[in-house]
């Protein structure tokens, strides 16, 4: 037995790709990212925090990659937003120095964590109910660490948050009673206005959303509390929430790939991201006429919002992504094509990159035909 381990343990699997390399090269599937639209989306986006004096705290859930939040930082981003506790600890590793965690979290696990992370990084969190402020108190208190927190309003999402400004009272009474706490501001975010497809649309409902979040700053300061910051937004709404006058600190997270559904919104505005992310794939098998099977399925690309779509300028134009397996991902070939696709290589926009990003490794950066970089996903996977 140990002869064969001997024999075999050097055994590993080749990477996809070089620096250097051609994109014909890469090995399929593979998440490659466009540089020249990354650096884009980047520097459209800080540019447009800095117009309007708003801070800027990406949300490192959309890519969970250090070097990409080191990109954004450089661009002046005031630190990241992880969304839970061991997502953060690789961003850490790699000399990330102000995170917030930007969800409410319970368990002693996850309150050592927080505890941990605080020894070496301006750490903010959320809660929405005093017992979370209790456990994290009373360990923070005790360890003495200090720890940001920001209780978290509902305004309009359904979802975590309290819903009344009574409500976010008892929150902050509470935060008083722990040395170890101190009150940063609030949370204020809309998931379910980023998607709203119209343009207009979403600006009203941005707008609904800023009013709410404004009620419940004017009622804490009516009680002589000030609220330093107020956190929140995203990339379908950045655009609405940096000139909102509310807004102190926004949150985008995947306005630097720009994916499907994303893509799908209408953007009337300035603020308009290119796509810059995709999964690049090779034609498997043409056994069947008028369709091409590739080589990503649900293993390699999220469906959940909606299936991936072709690069609209990939000269593949013929080609419908129209069902995902497991390991095989269905092309429909539009028209009476004689042309046998095998081996033909296919960039695919994902229709939600968030949970696509965490199926991967890394990510192949390319400009123009040639692989400049590859950036480990070194938080993917970590979801405590």
């Amino acid at each position: 037995m140990e002869s064969f381990m001997a024999e075999y343990s050097g055994i590993q699997v080749p990477p996809a790709t070089r620096i250097g390399d051609s994109l014909r090269q890469v090995g399929t599937p593979s998440l490659m990212l466009d540089l020249n639209a990354f650096e884009f989306n980047i520097e459209q986006t800080a540019k447009l925090a800095r117009s309007h004096d708003v801070a800027l705290r990406p949300h490192a859930k959309a890519h969970k990659c250090s070097a990409i939040a080191a990109a954004q930082i450089a661009a002046g981003a005031v630190g990241i937003c992880c969304q839970k506790p061991s997502e953060a600890y690789p961003f850490v590793r790699q000399g990330i120095r102000d995170i917030h965690i930007s969800n409410e979290f319970v368990g002693a696990d996850k309150v050592a964590m927080a505890i941990e992370l605080a020894r070496h990084v301006r750490l903010s969190v959320c809660v929405d109910h005093i017992a979370q402020i209790d456990a994290l108190g009373m360990a923070a208190t005790q360890a003495g660490v200090a720890i940001t927190v920001l209780p978290e309003v509902d305004i309009g999402q359904g979802r975590c948050g309290v819903s009344t400004s009574d409500e976010l009272v008892t929150l902050t009474d509470r935060l008083a009673r722990y040395g170890g706490l101190r009150f940063g501001g609030v949370q204020a975010y809309h998931g379910g206005i980023q998607h709203v497809a119209t343009w207009e649309e979403r600006h009203a409902a941005a707008g609904r959303s800023a009013e709410l979040a404004a009620r419940h700053v004017q009622f804490l300061e009516a009680r002589g509390i000030a609220c330093p910051v107020v956190t929140g937004g995203g990339t379908g709404t950045v655009e609405f929430d940096v000139r909102s006058g509310v807004f102190t600190e926004l949150q985008p997270g995947s306005y630097i790939f720009m994916d499907a559904a994303y893509g799908s919104n209408e953007w009337a505005g300035s603020f308009v991201p290119r796509h810059s992310l995709f999964i690049a794939t090779t034609i498997m098998s043409t056994a069947k006429k008028g369709m091409a099977v590739c080589d990503v399925g649900l293993k390699g690309v999220a469906v959940d919002s909606g299936l991936p779509i072709v690069r609209p300028d990939s000269g593949a134009d013929d080609l419908t992504y129209t069902a995902a397996n497991d390991e095989h991902g269905i092309l429909n070939i539009a028209g009476d094509d004689r042309c046998d696709r095998l081996g033909d290589r296919v960039l695919l926009i994902p229709g939600h990159c968030d949970p696509t990003a965490n199926l991967y490794r890394q990510y192949i950066g390319f400009r123009g035909e040639t692989v400049e970089a590859v950036w480990e996903i070194d938080a993917s996977g970590l979801s405590r």
